[in-house]
């Protein structure tokens, strides 16, 4: 497994998404995803899974300090107090002693950054996180993070695939020394799948489609990957993509889809976004 070096943490650069995933199902997967060789698990207190993450942690045989975990504290608990009690929260429902990784889940403007910032700092100095760092941050947002804290933040995990242009956000985070977490990496299948750039690669490499596009995504320096599946069948294929290499032309071509600008994830409570 191909790892990202982001600000001293170790990440593996293909995870497993696991937003909407539940109960059982949740944990059928992670065990699964675990058996076939994901190092990388995501979750968050907003998915509500938790508990079956943490089942299907143990259900597999690999020792904990194999495994990177992560997860992520609401918008409405990240102020002082509030986040590191959240992050305890959230050992207890996974039945683990620390995180890999805590990121704060959005930005929220009603609580000061300080505030937040200082607490996610507090629950690393107290062993509760390995490493921590924010997701769903603006250009803005990232610059004042990353002067707030006294750790070093090691990823701003965002939505990114080929239809949404990310570049002013991979740029800010290198300069950091960050890595950028792409959630929603295939956007939704569908017309990408379909788009010619991503079809023709596939047909040159002997790949799907899928294969193409997460590869386009590590081949990009300090980017990760979280694809989520409810198929157990889908798992070997997700994480099948560091035997080839797509051509300059071909990752071209396919950063060229970026015109469109697609969004899948905006909500209310969503920052003001950088312009393309």
């Amino acid at each position: 497994m191909h790892r990202v070096v982001a600000n001293g943490a170790e990440i593996p650069a293909i995870g497993l998404g696991t937003w909407t995933l539940r109960g059982a199902e949740c944990a059928r997967i992670v065990e699964a995803a675990l058996e076939v060789g994901y190092r990388h698990i995501d979750t968050a207190a907003m998915y509500e899974n938790e508990e079956a993450v943490g089942q299907g942690l143990r259900a597999s045989s690999l020792p904990r300090e194999e495994i990177f975990l992560t997860s992520k504290v609401w918008y409405t608990d990240i102020g002082a107090g509030r986040l590191q009690k959240a992050a305890e929260a959230s050992l207890k429902r996974l039945g683990v002693d620390y995180l890999d990784l805590l990121l704060i889940h959005w930005p929220n403007p009603e609580i000061p950054l300080a505030d937040s910032i200082g607490a996610l700092n507090e629950v690393r100095a107290a062993g509760m996180a390995r490493n921590i760092g924010v997701a769903n941050f603006t250009l803005s947002l990232i610059a004042e993070a990353t002067r707030l804290s006294e750790a070093p933040l090691v990823t701003n995990q965002v939505e990114y695939h080929p239809y949404l242009d990310q570049s002013k956000v991979l740029a800010a985070c290198r300069d950091n020394g960050m890595a950028v977490t792409s959630y929603c990496p295939l956007y939704r299948g569908g017309p990408l799948f379909s788009e010619p750039a991503v079809v023709a690669a596939a047909e040159a490499h002997g790949k799907t489609p899928a294969q193409v596009v997460l590869r386009w995504h590590v081949q990009q320096e300090g980017v990760v990957a979280i694809p989520r599946t409810t198929k157990v069948e889908r798992l070997p294929e997700n994480i099948d993509v560091f035997d080839f290499a797509l051509s300059e032309e071909e990752m071209g071509a396919i950063s060229r889809l970026r015109v469109a600008n697609r969004r899948i994830c905006d909500y209310g409570f969503s920052p003001k976004w950088d312009a393309p």
